[in-house]
């Protein structure tokens, strides 16, 4: 990948709608060699999928709730059957295995503190936990699916 590759990925990463020919003017290539490099930044792995980002308060996700999981149980088995388990809810848009105090943490997004509430009895009747501690984001100051780009190794300077 070189500075060009970069410049693709920020253009994508703030519109994937953009015509690869508006793209390729931008990056000051023409358009078939900018698509063969989007085509292989999406062969390569780099690109996993272009999405549509919603606005979570026109879709009724008014309430994200970042959900931190202790368990007692630390088995290959247990997180397989955890990861299934998790995958069965929609609500969770992320979910991460931790190093510290919390073993896991969730990203929940609901329509509200009820919402949360059933989603939380139906997650400890699936599975066993030994402590689940809910927090309530009050405002989103940042949010961005945008990576930072500047500390990717180049293979041309």
């Amino acid at each position: 990948m070189d500075k060009i590759d970069r410049r693709i990925l920020r253009l994508l990463q703030e519109d994937s709608t953009i015509a690869v020919a508006d793209l390729a003017k931008k990056v000051g290539l023409s358009t078939t060699p900018c698509w063969r490099r989007i085509q292989k930044l999406e062969e390569d792995g780099v690109i996993r999928k272009r999405v549509a980002l919603l606005n979570p308060e026109k879709v009724n996700g008014r309430v994200t709730v970042f959900v931190s999981i202790r368990t007692n149980s630390h088995s290959m088995e247990w997180l397989k059957r955890f990861a299934e388990v998790i995958g069965e809810f929609p609500e969770v848009v992320e979910f991460y295995r931790m190093s510290g105090d919390i073993d896991y943490l969730l990203r929940v997004v609901v329509p509200d503190i009820a919402a949360y509430d059933a989603f939380y009895q139906k997650l400890i009747a699936k599975i066993e936990i030994r402590d689940v501690s809910s927090t309530f984001a009050m405002e989103r100051i940042k949010y961005t699916t945008e990576l930072p780009l500047d500390y990717m190794v180049l293979d041309k300077p």
